[in-house]
């Protein structure tokens, strides 16, 4: 449109735009097909487009969103074009995760693979660097799965699709408390271990009778507190 044309008042512009009224009984007609499209678009590339999505699948719902937006709604722009590139994202996605059957390392490139952030009650912050994951946000997952402190920890996976999974040991040791400081009527139910240190910043635990300036044999942390049971 030119400058000129553009009127703050123009609310039948605004709110129609400048399209012959048949074009709505059009719109509800393209917005059926494109709605199928995607219907059966979701349903060749499987179970897992409904679910948590790994990164070729984030990328193919993206392509598919980008294709199908424009005719939906301009009426100047045919339904076709929409189609053939739902149909070329939804065959290169399969070529993918077939191929990543077949190809381990392909997989791990394409797909990716999982991490640990905890092993053995302790924080790997290399780890949690490489996969761009905030301590803090690392203790909010960790609380949100029931774990009050590490010492409870047997392994905590990142996926290869984002989601977190927590391995619990069979039977809790002593580990560093991951609960608010703040919530100090919460963490006084808790026991205080009367033998154990834990790292403030990775959770490794050291005997008390160690210098308590001495650096983390693991993260070169310095800070020091008592673990929890």
């Amino acid at each position: 449109m030119k400058k000129e044309e553009i009127h703050l008042a123009d609310w039948q512009r605004i709110v129609f735009g400048e399209v012959p009224g048949g074009f709505y009984v059009e719109l509800i007609i393209r917005a059926a097909i494109i709605y199928l499209l995607l219907m059966f678009a979701m349903r060749m590339m499987g179970k897992r487009m409904s679910g948590l999505l790994t990164r070729n699948e984030l990328v193919a719902m993206v392509s598919l969103a980008a294709a199908i937006g424009t005719p939906l709604t301009s009426a100047d722009r045919g339904i076709l074009p929409a189609v053939i590139i739902a149909f070329l994202v939804v065959y290169i996605e399969r070529w993918i995760s077939a191929f990543a059957f077949r190809n381990e390392k392909f997989e791990r490139y394409a797909i990716g693979k999982l991490d640990i952030l905890v092993n053995d009650a302790v924080i790997d912050l290399e780890v949690l660097k490489k996969v761009r994951i905030s301590r803090e946000r690392l203790m909010a997952e960790l609380r949100g799965s029931g774990v009050r402190q590490l010492g409870s920890v047997k392994r905590f996976y990142m996926e290869a699709n984002g989601a977190f999974t927590l391995i619990k040991n069979e039977e809790p040791n002593e580990g560093l408390l991951i609960l608010p400081s703040w919530d100090r009527e919460f963490c006084e139910r808790l026991t205080r271990s009367v033998t154990q240190y834990a790292c403030v910043s990775c959770g490794l635990l050291q005997p008390k009778t160690i210098d308590p300036t001495t650096s983390c044999p693991h993260c070169r942390h310095t800070e020091w507190q008592a673990a929890f049971k």
